[in-house]
């Protein structure tokens, strides 16, 4: 007999490979499904899903009896695998020609000592828009428990999650990496709290879709600030409120209605000037409500000459950056203490997931038990002359209850620990 060995596989699509207006169409709309989706490939006994409004994750965990293959092999039910995961993905969400075309560009592919090594710095707040956010853990809590409680996952995951989770969090504690934690949009929604009386009455409009827009919208997010958001194109604004929230707008319309808003965030990229003084002084000459422009691109793309404007205030991000640049210096020794700690801890948990064995792929037994149960029931159904469908159902649930009770005994068997069978 073989030994029964097993892969952790993590894939991703995050902020890092792809616009945020764009991460959506990589979204999950039924999670718990989409685990099932996932669980139904060949090899495949547990999945975990994390999405947030940066990164769409999914780790499986992949069965191989690996003593009986050759590596040959071995590699071509890796690549089966990749690309039945793929496949799935791309049948469980709304993507299109490009993104499906580009799917291997956008897609990030890790496997055990590396899947460990990525779930630490991402449960530490590396791998965050703001490095040292918090609510990573909190996300990471809630994607295991809603596995576990739709027994997606197993033991391997369970132990992966819970243990990243604890180590993380100690690692947080002891150096202090989610203390102060502040991005340029942090910094933007305070001065303009402190300079404008940014409230939940002002109304707030964010000029781009990027990482940066990103900061911006989860600050004003966290301050229940409303705010309007808006792009070269309806359709990146969209994407972008579905992921980050605000309601989109036509730029266009943002032009002809730009003295009704109080406080704006430019926050994007281009090679020319996104605000001219021409393109809003018919609307912009006679304001007399002030109005708080903040430009935080890199480089410039508000023209100084609309600072001309009557009860206008404009900021430029050279003026502001001072701050989150004392920030991020601040925060670079203790960057590195999280990633030696980290170093360490992937080595010990590489030990202990060594050391545990996968749940038995039982489902496809289950599928060759009900297909028996069908046939029976049927032959059962003919001899009795039943016709009334409302009997027929109370019989169809009654078998499958049946058959699913029976099956599930050496399912939850199985998912006893070594310590637990001793008992």
């Amino acid at each position: 007999m073989s030994e029964n060995k097993y892969k952790i596989i993590n894939f991703k699509v995050t902020f890092k490979n792809i616009p945020f207006h764009k991460l959506e169409r990589f979204v999950f709309q039924d999670i718990v499904s989409a685990c099932e989706s996932f669980r139904k490939i060949p090899g495949v006994s547990e999945c975990v899903i994390l999405q947030t409004t940066s990164r769409v994750e999914v780790f499986i965990v992949n069965n191989l009896e690996i003593d009986e293959a050759p590596d040959a092999r071995r590699i071509e039910g890796r690549e089966l695998v990749l690309r039945k995961i793929v496949e799935t993905w791309i049948s469980l969400t709304g993507l299109d020609e490009y993104d499906v075309d580009h799917f291997d560009q956008i897609l990030e592919v890790y496997e055990n000592a590396d899947v460990y090594n990525q779930l630490l710095r991402l449960a530490c707040g590396l791998e965050s828009v703001v490095v040292g956010n918090e609510r990573i853990l909190e996300q990471l809590k809630s994607a295991i428990s809603s596995a576990k409680q739709s027994n997606a996952s197993g033991r391997i995951l369970n132990k992966l999650f819970d243990s990243s989770i604890q180590i993380a969090t100690r690692i947080r504690e002891s150096t202090g990496i989610s203390k102060g934690v502040t991005s340029i949009g942090d910094i933007a929604v305070k001065i303009a709290e402190a300079h404008a009386g940014l409230d939940a009455k002002k109304r707030v409009l964010i000029i781009g879709t990027g990482e940066t827009a990103a900061m911006v919208a989860k600050s004003l997010n966290e301050k229940k600030y409303p705010f309007e958001i808006t792009s070269k194109t309806i359709e990146r604004s969209t994407g972008f409120s579905k992921t980050l929230g605000g309601k989109p707008l036509k730029f266009e319309d943002v032009l002809t209605g730009f003295d009704k808003f109080d406080i704006i965030f430019v926050a994007t990229t281009a090679d020319y000037f996104v605000i001219t003084f021409e393109k809003i002084k018919i609307v912009m000459e006679n304001k007399t409500k002030g109005t708080m422009i903040l430009d935080i691109s890199d480089p410039r793309l508000v023209d100084e000459k609309v600072s001309s404007f009557p009860a206008t205030k404009l900021m430029f991000r050279d003026q502001i950056i001072e701050r989150e640049e004392r920030s991020l210096r601040a925060r670079k020794e203790e960057i590195l203490a999280v990633e030696k700690m980290i170093s360490k801890e992937v080595l010990i948990i590489e030990t202990t997931m060594k050391q545990l064995t996968p749940e038995p792929l039982v489902k496809d037994g289950f599928a060759s038990v009900d297909t028996l149960r069908k046939k029976e029931l049927e032959k059962a159904l003919q001899m009795l002359g039943e016709t009334d469908e409302e009997k027929i159902k109370i019989i169809d649930e009654l078998t499958r209850a049946v058959v699913k009770s029976i099956v599930s005994v050496p399912v939850s068997n199985s998912k006893k620990t070594p310590e637990q069978d001793n008992q």
